[in-house]
């Protein structure tokens, strides 16, 4: 029973002695943050001073800052566009046959020359054969077309010799004649008979030694789109399954961009580029503007664009997929040692709504209704100051006007030059961050020190609380007995 009614006392004992502690030391003024007011108050008091004491004005809004310097800046023209090889081919049959082989595959190297496709020649000798046998026929009739023309002609000189002696009529002369020419026109198609006979054969020869296609270029069989067994057709490249297999040499590759026709103007051959390519993240290619395309195209979408050639610039023996997505940045213009800033740090505002001082400088326009502006950071306020911009890269914009090298500029966050105004009250965040880290690795805050001296102080109040309440216990034990 005594151990729980010291327990009481020693709980009543400890809350008033709280209470008493954390009253005093709200009572510390404000200006007693150092010295031997801090010590006497153990640091709890400023604590409750710093969480319920006026604030002194609207607080500073954290932004990121950076100076203007000077450096280089180019000015890029962006497009998509997709990775082919230069030189490519689309193998394609010139007959109709069954084909018997294909001796490389999709991936496989071929040299020039070698044979690619294989076709089944049965039917096609079947053909010459015909062709042979047409021949000899038109060759038999042109013997017996000769001897018809002979007979003609004799009949033709003996009906001539009869009417000059009276002997025969003028009208039997006259169907001799005829007969003669008729000869002499039936020989003549049957020579052109023959000749087309032979025309036919060759044909049908050329079309056997088609059977067999050999590769036109050294280089990789990029596509397959046939398999043995399978009819060949014979067709252009437009016409849906003509094209047996695709040949390329990926030692070369070429990016074909897609320009709007707004920025092709600058489009110059021999200009640089920087080619990404989808597939690998990590890399990037540069290039050299080949070709430039001199008819404009139209997309599905109705946009007009230019189709240009950047020969790619390949480290040595790397060779890359044919069609990857791809998208470049053509360098157009080059400025050097010029004043620039982050371009998100370049902000349009309304006109009518900056201060009548900033709307009457140089640099502002008052007939259009929007000006750019960064916003420089001056004695801790954003001052907005009217800005003459030049061509900008996707990073930085070049200020041609307004803004001095060294000039803090406000450059983020994103969200905070959305809401920045004239005198805006802001501080720099990393310059807090730094000072944060700065805290954190040197000696511990007086705050620290006081809250590690109450926490000792409670553990020496509560050590004899434990000895008494020890001794009661032992004392109740002795009555007992």
């Amino acid at each position: 029973m005594w151990k729980w009614v010291v327990a009481l006392v020693l709980i009543l004992v400890l809350a008033g002695g709280g209470i008493a502690f954390v009253l005093s030391g709200a009572s510390v003024p404000a200006g007693a943050n150092s010295g031997e007011g801090a010590k006497g108050s153990g640091g709890g008091g400023f604590q409750l001073a710093g969480m319920f004491g006026k604030s002194s004005g609207p607080e500073a809004t954290a932004v990121q800052v950076q100076a203007a310097e000077r450096g280089d800046l180019v000015r890029t023209v962006s497009a998509p566009g997709s990775i082919e090889p230069r030189t490519k081919v689309q193998i394609s049959s010139q007959v109709s046959a069954k084909i018997l082989a294909l001796p490389f595959r999709e991936g496989d190297f071929v040299e020039e020359g070698e044979v690619v496709v294989r076709l089944d020649p049965q039917n096609l000798v079947a053909q010459l054969e015909s062709a042979k046998a047409s021949l000899l026929i038109e060759e038999a009739r042109l013997d017996g077309a000769k001897a018809d023309l002979i007979n003609a002609r004799i009949e033709f000189e003996r009906a001539a010799q009869l009417n000059e002696t009276g002997d025969a009529p003028k009208s039997e002369l006259d169907s001799a004649e005829a007969r003669w020419l008729q000869a002499q026109s039936g020989l003549k198609a049957i020579e052109g008979s023959i000749m087309v006979a032979k025309a036919n054969i060759e044909r049908v020869q050329k079309d056997i030694e088609n059977t067999v296609i050999a590769s036109p270029m050294t280089g990789t069989v990029t596509a397959l789109n046939t398999e043995v067994g399978e009819t060949a057709i014979v067709g252009t490249t437009n016409t849906p399954g003509s094209v047996i297999m695709e040949i390329a040499d990926r030692s070369s590759m070429l990016l074909k961009a897609q320009v709007d026709e707004t920025n092709i103007a600058p489009v110059e051959v021999d200009q640089t580029a920087t080619v990404f390519i989808n597939a690998y993240e990590d890399r990037e290619y540069t290039g050299v503007v080949e070709k430039i395309g001199l008819k404009r195209q139209v997309s599905t979408s109705g946009t007009g664009y230019f189709v240009i050639e950047i020969a790619l610039d390949l480290p040595e023996g790397e060779r890359l997929l044919s069609g990857l997505s791809a998208s470049t940045d053509i360098a157009v213009e080059k400025f050097f040692d010029a004043v620039k800033v982050p371009s998100q740090a370049v902000l349009e505002i309304r006109v009518d709504a900056m201060p009548e001082d900033l709307r009457n400088h140089a640099l502002v326009d008052r007939d259009k209704t929007f000006t750019r502006v960064v916003y420089r950071m001056i004695d801790g306020e954003a001052i907005a100051t009217p800005v003459h911009v030049g061509s900008s890269d996707l990073r930085d914009t070049m200020i041609e006007e307004g803004l001095e090298v060294g000039e803090v500029v406000v450059v983020g966050p994103y969200r905070e030059l959305q809401s920045i105004s004239h005198k805006k009250k802001i501080r720099d965040r990393d310059a807090d961050e730094a000072e944060a880290d700065t805290g954190a690795d040197g000696e511990p805050d007086d705050t620290d020190a006081d809250s590690e001296k109450v926490a000792e102080d409670e553990d020496s109040e509560e050590a004899p609380a434990s000895a008494a309440e020890s001794d009661d216990d032992s004392k109740q034990t002795a009555s007992n007995e």
